[in-house]
């Protein structure tokens, strides 16, 4: 079974984001132990990159102070094998193709098995192009993630057929960022999902607070958090730990 299938075994799941090194790696650490400790069941982790597409500003901003301040794929490889002696829950890596590969692709997932990281989300990477890292994921068994947007309409049973893990469902077209509300028709996104696969599902891109985290994980099988994050790491820097873990776990207790 993957590790990531885990993440759903007791009940809805609570995913956050965080952006590595932003303000530095040892607030990361920190901030990915409290995370832990309050609740998410599955982390994702953000390898920075100069120009990601995906992003808001928000996040966007984590990225550029992050490679301001030196961090690099290597030592966010440092980081996790560090990490790992504490924290169990399945951790994904979130980056973009280009990131991978320029490390080159097979040296960056076999390091991923090795420092035991279980999924790699490469939101650039279109359905059609997976086979450039498919083969060597399954190789050294990480989870490709599989994101479906809502302009995947009819390629979504196709997504859905291939996941492995969990699937990414974005909530609204644009780029990532708090929203004050959530138009998407999601549930017809999440039964067709449904029809096609048992992997679970869940949903990101805008959600802010526990009403929203709540009525996600309702229709899905879990919510997924950044902005929200990086926002309260922005503010309070490198005190940013014990607020982000009240922060997941206030998210945590709502979906419960």
């Amino acid at each position: 079974m993957s590790n990531i299938k885990k993440a759903f075994e007791n009940g809805k799941a609570f995913i956050p984001f965080i952006t590595c090194g932003d303000p530095d790696l040892e607030t990361t650490a920190k901030i990915v132990k409290e995370m832990a400790a309050n609740g998410a069941d599955l982390i994702e982790l953000g390898i920075p990159f100069s120009d990601p597409t995906a992003e808001g500003p928000v996040i966007q901003n984590a990225n550029l102070r992050a490679l301001s301040g030196g961090v690099t794929t290597d030592k966010i490889f440092d980081l996790v094998r560090d990490l790992r002696k504490d924290v169990k829950i399945p951790m994904v890596f979130m980056t973009y193709a280009n990131v991978v590969f320029s490390y080159g692709a097979e040296k960056f997932i076999s390091t991923l098995k090795e420092i035991q990281m279980d999924g790699l989300i490469l939101p650039d990477l279109p359905f059609e192009e997976k086979d450039e890292f498919q083969p060597l994921c399954d190789k050294y068994g990480i989870d490709l993630i599989s994101l479906i947007a809502p302009t995947s309409e009819n390629r979504i049973a196709m997504i859905a057929k291939e996941a492995k893990g969990f699937i990414y469902i974005v909530s609204s077209l644009g780029v990532t960022g708090t929203r004050s509300e959530i138009k998407t028709d999601l549930a017809s996104i999440v039964k067709t999902v449904r029809e096609n696969t048992d992997t679970p599902c869940a949903i990101g891109f805008g959600i802010s607070n526990p009403e929203q985290a709540a009525g996600m994980a309702d229709l899905s099988d879990g919510a997924i958090v950044g902005s929200a994050i990086v926002k309260i790491v922005e503010k309070a820097g490198r005190n940013a730990a014990p607020e982000v873990g009240r922060f997941v776990k206030s998210m945590k207790d709502a979906i419960r």
